[in-house]
C-alpha cells in the first residue's frame, strides 16, 4: 500500500491510529519494563530509568483506548494530543540516554534510536491525518 493510500485510509477511520499507537505503546512498555530490565547486563540502562520510561507508554495506552472507545474521531485535537505526547516521550528518552551516556551500551543507543525513528514516523502520520480532518 502506498503512503498516500495509507493516509487516506487512516483519515477515513482515524480511530485506527489510536489502536496502532496504543499497541506500539504497550510493546514499548513491555520491552522497557520487562525485557530490557532482564537484559540489564547487555543494555546497561539502570532499571529505575527503565521503569520510569515504561510507565509513560502505559499512560499512553490508557489515553489511546479512551480515545478509541469514546472520542468523536472527526476531531483532530486528540490525534494531535497523542502525537505531541509521543514527541515529548522521545525527548524524555533522549534526555535519559544522555544522562546515562557514560554507562549505557551501544545496544541501548541502537534500541533508543530505532524506537525514536518508529515513534516519529507514527507522529508524522498522526499529524498528517489530523490535518486532513480539518
Amino acid at each position: 500500500m502506498k503512503y498516500n493510500q495509507l493516509l487516506e485510509r487512516l483519515a477515513s477511520n482515524p480511530k485506527q491510529l489510536f489502536l496502532i499507537d496504543g499497541l506500539g505503546a504497550a510493546v514499548t512498555a513491555f520491552m522497557l519494563g520487562i525485557v530490557l530490565v532482564k537484559l540489564e547486563s547487555v543494555f546497561r540502562i539502570p532499571p529505575s530509568t527503565l521503569y520510569v520510561l515504561a510507565t509513560v507508554p502505559i499512560l499512553f495506552v490508557i489515553y489511546d483506548m479512551f480515545c478509541y472507545l469514546s472520542v468523536n474521531h472527526k476531531r483532530p485535537r486528540f490525534l494531535k494530543g497523542i502525537a505531541i505526547l509521543n514527541v515529548l516521550y522521545c525527548v524524555l528518552s533522549i534526555g535519559f540516554a544522555i544522562y546515562h551516556s557514560g554507562v549505557i551500551s551501544n545496544w541501548a543507543w541502537a534500541y533508543i534510536v530505532i524506537e525514536i525513528i518508529i515513534i516519529l514516523a507514527l507522529v508524522s502520520i498522526e499529524f498528517k491525518v489530523a490535518n486532513q480532518l480539518h
